[in-house]
């Protein structure tokens, strides 16, 4: 689709019953048109690669976990290190539209309604891998904390209880805040569609008129659930990584797991957004509403948690080292230079150095650079993951348990059925629903426009003037 012809800053800022306001609509609306040939082949090839995971599924389910690469005392493998990636993708969303919400940043609007369905989607994904590690998925209620007539409570030790409380309070607060957000860009789509979309998005925008006091109401809620959900940045991955440092595994049992881990979900949130929103802004012509200026303070953030990450693993080999501990430092040198190096060198150099290009504007404003980055930044931080996990159960204290984990044909196939479900969800998306919040662009075009129009001047001119 070749992008919408360019309209003057003047002329963007008309009022919101103008021209101007109308073109606003169909444009962030014309993404909901009807798809392509290449869409429905992406989708179709999305769909095809989940069947073909969920038969691999059923079969692991039939065989037992044996198809697996587990290899004693290796029983956290693939599964968990996506289950960790994923919630890490998930936490972008909340990042953009709750803090930067309350920080009244004004550049998140353009990008915040693709990281929020990005989060539901992410966690959805990430939930499943619960089951599927547990092997035996009729037993999996057995996670779920409640009591019953036989007087058998769950183990509120084992770190699937804290996942699943994880998970779940994430996952309700996600699908709120996106749903929340989206009935006034539902109400627009509901006056401008007919037939079978019409019935559903009248449904959906709950009889939302735009009144006074509709708009009052809907603002407090967001700023309700952006004070709730903002704590769940700090508190989901911190719970995810106490997994981890709880035990007394070498390379595990560390104070800085929680940061740590915060700081990587971040960066590999933001990276996703990145990876998603460029091709739908070239794909969909929203250049005029998805500017330079919104992909540069995303990098911006990429770069400020790929320092931060970087520091980490820094900190983590020094106090390895200084800690005198030997299994800790058997454990850390064996991270770079035992059968896992190739992963451990490709989480350092992807997460630490590739994104220190992002110093350069050039490299900032130029999307195919940045896709890349960000591209790289999710595969080093699968593999941080993968890191973390395989090679602290490969060497713990009993050299006679030592083993070598490699993952079989059914874990990465499942693995690409992870990256093909999120990527199904998210298409199907696309096309659903605004993947541009378009009341909240809109709301930015009427407030700059009475003051003087700073933030589009900037936003449009930014290539340019910078």
């Amino acid at each position: 689709m070749t992008p919408p012809p360019a309209v003057s800053v003047a002329e963007l800022m008309q009022p919101a019953s103008s021209p101007a306001d109308s073109q606003a609509n169909r444009d962030l609306l014309s993404v909901m048109d009807n798809p392509g040939i290449g869409y429905w082949a992406l989708l179709g090839l999305c769909v095809l690669v989940v069947h073909v995971a969920g038969a691999v599924w059923v079969y692991q389910v039939y065989e037992g976990l044996g198809v697996a690469g587990y290899a004693h005392p290796i029983f956290w493998g693939v599964y968990i290190v996506t289950f960790v990636f994923w919630v890490g993708i998930a936490h972008a969303g909340t990042l953009i539209s709750a803090i930067l919400y309350l920080f009244r940043s004004k550049w998140r609007n353009a990008i915040n309604r693709s990281a929020e369905a990005m989060t539901v989607f992410a966690v959805l994904t990430a939930a499943q891998f619960l089951g599927i590690h547990v092997g035996r998925i009729w037993k999996s209620y057995f996670i779920l904390p409640y009591p019953n007539q036989r007087g058998l409570w769950v183990n509120f030790k084992s770190p699937l209880v804290w996942d699943t409380f994880a998970i779940s309070t994430y996952a309700t607060t996600s699908i709120l805040f996106l749903y929340v957000g989206l009935i006034p860009d539902l109400a627009i789509a509901r006056d401008r569609t007919k037939g079978w979309r019409k019935i559903l998005y009248t449904a959906l925008a709950l009889g939302w008129q735009g009144t006074s006091r509709q708009w009052k109401a809907h603002n407090r809620t967001v700023l309700h659930l952006s004070g709730l959900a903002t704590p769940l940045v700090l508190s989901v991955h911190s719970v995810v990584s106490w997994d981890f440092a709880m035990s007394i595994v070498p390379g595990w049992h560390a104070t800085i797991f929680a940061p740590y881990f915060v700081a990587g979900a971040i960066f590999s949130g933001f990276a996703m957004v990145l990876t998603v929103m460029i091709p739908v802004r070239r794909i969909f012509g929203l250049e005029r509403y998805i500017t330079d200026y919104h992909f540069d303070n995303m990098a911006k953030f990429i770069l400020l948690t790929s320092l931060i990450v970087g520091y980490s693993y820094g900190t983590e080999y020094f106090i390895a080292w200084y800690s005198g501990v030997e299994p800790e430092k058997t454990s850390f040198w064996y991270r770079a230079f035992g059968p896992y190096w190739i992963s451990a060198w490709i989480m350092i150099i992807c997460n630490a150095f590739v994104p220190q290009i992002l110093w350069f504007k050039k490299a900032r404003l130029h999307l195919p650079t940045l896709f890349t980055v960000s591209v790289l930044v999710n595969v080093g931080m699968w593999f941080e993951r993968y890191v973390i996990i395989i090679t602290g159960l490969s060497r713990e204290f009993d050299p006679a348990a030592w083993n070598v984990y490699t993952p079989e044909a059914p874990e990465l196939a499942i693995l690409a059925g992870s990256f093909a479900f999120f990527g199904m969800f998210f298409l199907i998306f696309l096309k659903l629903f605004p993947v541009v919040a378009v009341a909240e662009v809109k709301e930015i075009v009427i407030h700059e426009k009475e003051h003087k129009g700073e933030f589009w001047e900037h936003a449009h001119g930014y290539g340019e003037t910078h």
